[in-house]
């Protein structure tokens, strides 16, 4: 076991370097997809795999980080620190349930600091049948043009437009309107994507070689930029499955949220990411959640997003406006305190092994 600062890192490039040493130091299999873009600084990208455990085991534990680019700086930090935990890793492997590493879903946004992808997609929202009429959200629409006004700061009418919206119907119909999702406008917020991303594909690759065999596959995606500061919210991940959120709250705790009873802090979503292991992975009985961990309040999170999407409009921005708009999304979704880091890996060492506890449910070799 390492220090816990020590497994957190100040960049996607020395992010990547960590987990991969973590990897290859733990004797795990290590698998690596390059992207094909380079990072900010110039340096490779790469969705980095690290299975600890035994290829064919029929019990499968998923731990992801940086769905959301900019997100990773929690999420490489957790995997990288449960690499160095020799009693996790040997729990992991007295319930014969193998464990697999997703380093960075989203490589590129990690490296530029970006919550989207490459393609200015957000990997969460770019799930949904693309062959059928994408989700409408009216909502957003509605709200686009105030989201990137014409200069950032905005200006002062911009800003009492935001305000009066908001006396209006409330910071919840804002928050909804803005995250749930939207297919109409491809410079805004939260955008889902006409087809599937590079992270998109590659992901449902990655899940068909490593998750085909499993009886059994439980998933942790970690996230960040929800709830009060350094609290861990464990949302179902999975569609409105009575018997699944049931198992999950009994593998996690009552306190298991979700999006389809309207517990969760997140609103409803379209498109998500975890419908993909109904593909890859039809024969096996999936219980998954999002790990999503409270750093700012919603407000400054959203208008964070609005000063990043506004700047990748605007290249010819001064750069000091360009740094400053930067460093915000950066806290908004990284607490760069040890204390911080103390709390996330606490709560996320407990949520690993209370997954391995029920992927054991019913005992080793046999489904329940």
């Amino acid at each position: 076991m390492i220090p816990i600062p020590q497994a957190f890192a100040a960049s996607y490039a020395q992010a990547r370097v960590k987990f991969l040493e973590a990897a290859a130091s733990a004797s795990t299999q290590i698998e690596s997809h390059r992207h094909p873009l380079p990072g900010r600084d110039g340096e490779l990208l790469a969705l980095d795999l690290a299975l600890d455990g035994d290829a064919q085991s029929e019990r499968l534990l998923i731990v992801s980080s940086a769905c959301h680019g900019v997100e990773g700086f929690c999420g490489s930090g957790v995997q990288v620190f449960a690499l160095h935990d020799a009693d996790w890793r040997q729990q992991a492997r007295d319930a014969g349930v193998a464990v697999l590493y997703l380093h960075a879903l989203n490589p590129w946004g990690f490296s530029h600091l970006r919550r989207v992808t490459h393609e200015g997609v957000d990997l969460n929202r770019n799930f949904p049948d693309f062959s059928q009429p994408l989700p409408v959200n009216a909502a957003y629409r509605q709200l686009h043009p105030l989201l990137l006004p014409p200069q950032w700061p905005p200006d002062a009418a911009h800003r009492a437009a935001v305000q009066d919206f908001i006396a209006r119907e409330g910071v919840a119909a804002w928050q909804t309107a803005i995250s749930g999702g939207q297919y109409e406008f491809p410079t805004g917020l939260f955008y889902g994507g006409h087809a599937p991303t590079w992270s998109h594909q590659t992901l449902r690759g990655v899940l068909a070689r490593h998750a085909g065999r499993a009886r059994r596959v439980a998933w942790i995606d970690l996230h960040t930029g929800l709830g009060p500061p350094g609290v861990g919210e464990r949302i179902w991940a999975g569609g409105q499955n009575a018997a699944g959120v049931a198992r999950a709250r009994r593998w996690w705790g009552e306190q298991v949220t979700s999006i389809h009873d309207g517990s969760s802090t997140s609103p409803p979503l379209t498109g998500l990411m975890w419908s993909a292991i109904d593909a890859a992975a039809p024969q096996a009985e999936y219980t998954g959640i999002a790990l999503e961990f409270g750093t700012e309040p919603i407000l400054e999170i959203l208008d964070a997003l609005r000063g990043d999407h506004w700047l990748a409009q605007h290249p010819e921005a001064p750069p000091a406006l360009a740094a400053d708009i930067k460093a915000r999304l950066r806290r908004a979704f990284y607490t760069d305190t040890d204390a911080w880091k103390g709390q996330i890996v606490s709560q996320a060492r407990q949520a690993l092994m209370q997954a391995v506890q029920g992927l054991s449910e019913g005992g080793r070799g046999t489904a329940a």
